[in-house]
């Protein structure tokens, strides 16, 4: 799947680092200066204040600050946080800040020094960008030297990490876009954010308003940097040209003050996999960067209640929604099952958009989506399918949401809408209904 854009995917469960909070680890027994199984008073206290002159100096863009955070005996580790700092230099930050969750007895050192586990949350925001922070947790190895604590190390966070961690970040701004990239040229990048930037007006034509009107996309150096930034395998993305991280709402989220006017998201990412990208030719390319820009935009009105067909349909009819693609040039293979005579039946399930699927399968399930939100953009009017993808979106389960969304935005029941889906599935692919 190439030229189609129909490998233009979403993480919609968001198996990042910036958007997970890992389970809490167990309490660690060891040895402190105040004997087994306890830890030095004020311990929590000084790791704080360790982790709020790290976070100072990131945001002051003070190496020396920064590695004078760090232990002076962790050799590999301080030349880990130089690359990483480094890294850093062209990122836009807003905020940068550590919260630390709890510690753990770890163990003592020589002398009068000890280390200790700790868990913390890093939160930051990209300047011009992020409405909301994202959030990773890390895992920590704090150590107290004489009178001085320091960061020795850390473990990868579990469900994947941070672009600037694979290198130095080249920053390109567009109009409405903000490109990071690693490994990669600037003139493509370039390219990469007017595309981005074409695709939040229309993207915008389509939801109606309502959102930041801005995407931040990033492009790692490969399939595998990809997959490491989803904290998962490189066969789940492989042939998946983009995915959107990020976290749904909770529905029926109020309005709040600043750029969504939605309540406010935490923040996404377009992640890209420069090898599927790259097959693509231009209207591939634009179909991918419109269909995620359609999720960052819904991402406040979209929840556990909305299901995968409606989300990745709606993404869908935004993309091609004025590209003057026919439904059998839009939707191959499902024109392909309908003219064998294997023309659905009923609207598609979350499971049948698993990555690690058959990839026929994957094609047709988005292809159904899409059918499903254009009839809906047809029959009832565009401004009825907006209404319903939020009115769905605004309940908190799955359980009953569809239903009275179809009842109350559509007037019609679940039944009816199957019926007249599987109707126009087959008038539009061109083969009569049976």
């Amino acid at each position: 799947m190439t030229g189609s854009g129909r490998n233009a995917r979403r993480a919609r469960r968001c198996p990042t680092a910036a958007l997970l909070v890992l389970a809490l680890l167990a309490a660690l027994a060891g040895c402190g200066p105040g004997g087994p199984g306890t830890r030095t008073e004020g311990t929590d206290t000084a790791a704080q204040r360790l982790l709020d002159r790290w976070a100072a100096a990131v945001r002051q863009r003070d190496e020396a600050a920064y590695l004078a955070a760090v232990d002076p005996a962790a050799d590999g580790y301080r030349a880990e946080r130089r690359r990483v700092f480094a890294g850093l230099e062209q990122v836009p930050l807003a905020s940068w800040e550590y919260r630390l969750v709890r510690t753990g007895g770890f163990g003592p050192l020589p002398g009068d020094g000890h280390r200790v586990a700790a868990e913390a949350e890093l939160r930051y925001r990209l300047d011009g960008y992020d409405t909301a922070p994202v959030t990773t947790s890390l895992r920590l190895t704090l150590v107290r030297r004489g009178d001085r604590w320091y960061v020795a190390g850390q473990e990868p966070a579990s469900g994947g990490g941070q672009l600037w961690e694979q290198g130095a970040v080249t920053a390109v701004r567009g109009e409405r876009s903000l490109v990071l990239g690693v490994d990669q040229d600037p003139a493509r990048l370039r390219a990469l954010a007017d595309l981005a930037d074409r695709a939040v007006p229309a993207v915008d034509a389509a939801w109606r308003g309502g959102w930041a009107e801005r995407v931040v996309v990033e492009m790692p150096a490969s399939l595998e940097r990809m997959a490491a930034l989803l904290g998962a395998p490189a066969s789940h993305y492989r042939g998946i040209a983009a995915v959107t991280t990020g976290v749904v709402g909770t529905g029926g989220a109020s309005p709040a003050s600043g750029a969504t006017g939605e309540g406010t998201a935490p923040a996404d990412r377009i992640i890209v996999n420069p090898e599927a990208y790259g097959a693509l030719g231009d209207f591939g390319r634009r179909i991918v960067l419109t269909h995620e820009t359609a999720h960052v935009a819904t991402r406040s009105r979209t929840s556990a209640a909305t299901p995968l067909w409606l989300s990745e349909g709606f993404a869908d009819w935004a993309a091609y929604r004025t590209s003057g693609r026919t439904p059998r040039q839009a939707a191959p293979e499902l024109a392909e099952a309908v003219a064998a005579g294997r023309a659905p039946q009923q609207l598609p399930e979350d499971a049948d958009f698993g990555f690690a699927g058959e990839a026929g399968r994957l094609a047709r399930a988005y292809e159904e989506g899409w059918l499903a939100c254009r009839m809906i953009a047809e029959e009832w009017g565009e401004e009825k399918l907006v209404a319903f993808y939020r009115a769905v979106g605004s309940h908190r389960s799955r359980a009953g949401a569809l239903d009275a969304a179809l009842r109350e935005v559509l007037g019609t029941g679940r039944d009816d809408f199957t019926g007249r889906w599987r109707s126009y599935v087959a008038a539009a692919l061109g083969r009569p209904t049976g």
